[in-house]
């Protein structure tokens, strides 16, 4: 941009839209941690569809009894319906992440927030199928004691201990769970959305 663009840029538009190039460099910095963004939520939703169709096969790789098969396909119908809210969801924002541009500072500030709030929601999505993969697992590993667990369940003193016990597994796999989703989210997405925040920041100061 030289000063016949500028003197242009003056006359026809209001002063306060006026692009100065120190301006403009820093408005086509922010680019590049879009462009990361957009990669790594370009992978992460292909390997969420990938994910969700390897799991239904999991009754036919671990030999599932019939009574089993049928539990594991009621919650695998259930986890399927919250995974295609949240991936439509995600999906949206990646569209609006391709059709984002930085061209002006009111549009990389929408931008940076709809990332935040994008950030949010799949933290959200990863604490709501956190269970179902807890279920699948226990599904595995008591994949030939099914009918044992349901006696041992109807069993009144027996069943206080054992849903005391699946409580406290629970609470033992979530805890690791709320961290490292944390720490995805962030290395992820979280410091390039600060990289953003930081251009916005010093378009302010000028």
């Amino acid at each position: 941009m030289d000063f016949n663009d500028i003197q242009s840029a003056w006359n026809n538009e209001e002063t306060n839209k006026v692009i100065v190039p120190t301006q403009l460099e820093k408005l086509q910095s922010a680019n590049l941690p879009l462009d990361k963004i957009r990669k790594n939520l370009k992978k992460e939703f292909l390997y969420q569809i990938i994910s969700i169709v390897v799991l239904a096969f999991i009754p036919v790789l671990y030999k599932f009894t019939p009574l089993i098969t049928t539990a594991f396909y009621g919650l695998y119908a259930l986890f399927v319906v919250i995974c295609a809210y949240f991936l439509a969801k995600l999906f949206f924002f990646y569209k609006r992440l391709n059709v984002a541009n930085a061209n002006t500072k009111d549009n990389l500030y929408d931008t940076y927030f709809d990332i935040r709030l994008n950030m949010e929601l799949y933290k959200s999505f990863t604490y709501s199928i956190a269970p179902f993969a807890l279920a699948f697992a226990t599904m595995i590993i008591l994949k030939d004691n099914s009918q044992e667990l349901i006696d041992v369940i109807l069993h009144k003193k027996s069943a206080d201990f054992i849903l005391a016990g699946l409580f406290g597994m629970f609470i033992g796999v979530m805890i690791p769970v709320a961290f490292l989703t944390e720490w995805w989210v962030n290395y992820f997405y979280g410091k390039y959305a600060k990289e953003i925040r930081k251009v916005i920041e010093e378009l302010k100061e000028e």
